[in-house]
C-alpha cells in the first residue's frame, strides 16, 4: 500500500468528479486508501449513489458504509429503475428515488465541524470500490 498525503489523496479523488472517468483494476486500492484517508479527516460523509437498480445501490451503500466505519443503516423501500439513494448516518435517515441521470457511482460529502477538516464531495466513485 503506497503512503498518501491529504493532498495525493484529494488530488486523486477530484479525478472522478462529474466525469465518466472509470479506474484501472489496479488503481482500486489507492483510490479506496485515498477515500479513507480523506474521510479519516472528516467528522463524518454523507453517501450519495447512483446505481442502474436497487439491488445495486444497495450493495454500494452497504460495501461504502461498512468500510467507512457505519454498521447501522435504516430500512430503504425499494424500487424499480435507476436509482438514487442518499444516506446520512448523522441523522440516521436515507432515502431511495427514481434517477434520470447519466452518471452512475458513489458521491461522499465529506463533512468537518472544522476548518482544517475536509469539507469536499468526492465522485461518482466506482460502486464496487469496496466489493
Amino acid at each position: 500500500m503506497a503512503i498518501l498525503t491529504r493532498k495525493d489523496a484529494e488530488e486523486m479523488l477530484q479525478q472522478f468528479i462529474c466525469n465518466d472517468a472509470s479506474p484501472q483494476p489496479s488503481d482500486s486500492a489507492l483510490i479506496r486508501e485515498a477515500l479513507l484517508l480523506v474521510a479519516g479527516l472528516s467528522d463524518y460523509q454523507i453517501l450519495g449513489i447512483c446505481a442502474d437498480n436497487a439491488e445495486q445501490g444497495l450493495r454500494s451503500l452497504y460495501s461504502y458504509s461498512k468500510a467507512l466505519g457505519y454498521e447501522t443503516i435504516p430500512e430503504i423501500d425499494t424500487i424499480s429503475g435507476a436509482t438514487y439513494i442518499k444516506y446520512n448516518p448523522m441523522r440516521e435517515r436515507a432515502y431511495m428515488e427514481p434517477y434520470l441521470g447519466k452518471h452512475r457511482g458513489v458521491l461522499v460529502s465529506c463533512q468537518s465541524d472544522y476548518s482544517d477538516g475536509v469539507n469536499e464531495t468526492f465522485g461518482h466513485l466506482p460502486l464496487d470500490l469496496f466489493d
